[in-house]
C-alpha cells in the first residue's frame, strides 16, 4: 500500500494511513492501554470489535483483522505472537517508532524497486530531456527529483536511476527508479535503427522535370535537390541527418519520394496528357521477365 508502489490510488493511499494509525497505537504503551479500556474513543483511530482485549480490530474501510489470529506471522518477526509481537511487526514495516522497548531493532531490508513510465516526444527521446519526478521521503513528504533521459532511448527502454525508489526499512538502502520510456510516434518522422525515414510527396511534373523541394529534419529545414525522371518509390539520402549513438557517425535522413497523381482532370488537360503519352515511347513493364509472356484469357 506505500504510495510509492500506488501512484494515484485512493484506496491504497487510505489503506497505508489506516496501518499509520494502527502502528501508532500498537508501538505507544499509553495508546495501547487507552484503546484496550476506551475503544475508538480513546485513540480516535480506529474501533474494535467484542469489547476490550478481544483484539478484533475494525479499520476505516469496515474491515476487520483478529491480531491474535496473526501469532505466527508476528513470530517470524520475533514477536511471539504475543502484545509486543504487535508492534514488532510494525515496527520492522515503518523502521521504528514512538513507543519501542529499549534495545529492540528493526531488521534493515533494502526498499523495493519502482517502475514508472514517462511518455516522451519523438524530439526527447532523440535529442535527450531532463523531466522531473515525484517521489515520496521518508518522512512522508513529497519531493520532486530531475532524471536526465540521454540521447537516442528507444520505446520501452529502461533507464535506471539508483537509490530513488521504495524506502529502506530499518534504515535499510532505498530501492531503485525505473524510468520506462513511451515514445509517442511523430507527424512524419519514423526511426529505422540510427536513420530517420520521411515520406515526401511529389507531382507528375515535378518527377519528370526536376525539382527543389523544402525538407524537414531533425536539426531544421534543408533544400533536396530531386533529379529529373525521377521515379515514385525512389529513396534520396540526407547525409548524417540521422541519429548519432555511442559516439559513433550519425545515420542518415532517408527521403522517401512518393509521386501523387492528380484527380480529376479536365478534358483539355486530358488531352495534353494524352497527345504527351502519344509523344513520347515509353513502356516501364518492357524490361519485366513477364513482359513477353502471353496473356491467358
Amino acid at each position: 500500500y506505500h504510495p510509492d508502489r500506488n501512484r494515484g490510488n485512493k484506496g491504497a493511499e487510505d489503506r497505508f494511513k489506516t496501518i499509520q494509525e494502527a502502528y501508532e497505537v500498537l508501538s505507544d504503551d499509553g495508546k495501547r492501554g487507552q484503546y484496550d479500556q476506551y475503544g475508538k474513543a480513546g485513540v480516535g483511530h480506529f474501533a474494535e470489535k467484542g469489547g476490550p482485549g478481544h483484539g478484533v480490530y475494525e479499520w476505516g474501510n469496515g474491515s476487520a483483522i483478529n491480531v491474535e489470529d496473526l501469532g505466527d506471522l508476528f513470530a517470524a518477526f520475533g514477536g511471539g505472537g504475543n502484545t509486543s509481537g504487535r508492534a514488532s511487526v510494525f515496527d520492522q514495516m515503518f523502521g521504528g517508532g514512538r513507543g519501542r522497548s529499549p534495545g529492540r531493532r528493526a531488521a534493515a531490508a533494502r526498499g523495493g524497486d519502482v517502475e514508472r513510465h514517462v511518455p516522451l516526444s519523438f524530439e526527447q527521446a532523440i535529442h535527450g530531456a531532463t523531466i522531473d519526478i515525484d517521489r515520496v521521503t521518508a518522512n512522508q513528504q513529497r519531493e520532486s527529483i530531475s532524471v536526465r533521459i540521454p540521447p537516442n532511448v528507444k520505446n520501452g527502454q529502461r533507464i535506471r536511476v539508483r537509490g530513488k525508489g521504495g524506502l529502506g526499512v530499518g534504515g535499510g538502502p532505498a530501492g531503485d527508479l525505473y524510468i520506462a520510456c513511451a515514445v509517442r510516434d511523430h507527424a512524419y518522422f519514423k526511426r529505422d535503427g540510427r536513420n530517420i525515414v520521411i515520406d515526401v510527396p511529389i507531382s507528375v511534373t515535378e518527377a519528370l522535370l526536376g525539382t527543389k523541394v523544402d525538407v524537414p529534419t531533425m536539426d531544421g529545414r534543408v533544400t533536396l535537390t530531386i533529379p529529373a525522371g525521377t521515379s515514385g518509390g525512389t529513396r534520396l539520402r540526407l547525409k548524417g541527418k540521422g541519429i548519432a549513438a555511442g559516439g559513433d557517425a550519425p545515420g542518415d535522413q532517408i527521403v522517401h519520394l512518393r509521386v501523387v497523381v492528380p484527380e480529376d482532370l479536365s478534358d483539355d488537360q486530358k488531352k495534353i496528357v494524352q497527345a504527351f503519352a502519344e509523344s513520347v515511347e515509353h513502356d516501364p513493364r518492357s524490361d519485366l521477365p513477364w513482359a513477353t509472356t502471353e496473356s491467358v484469357s
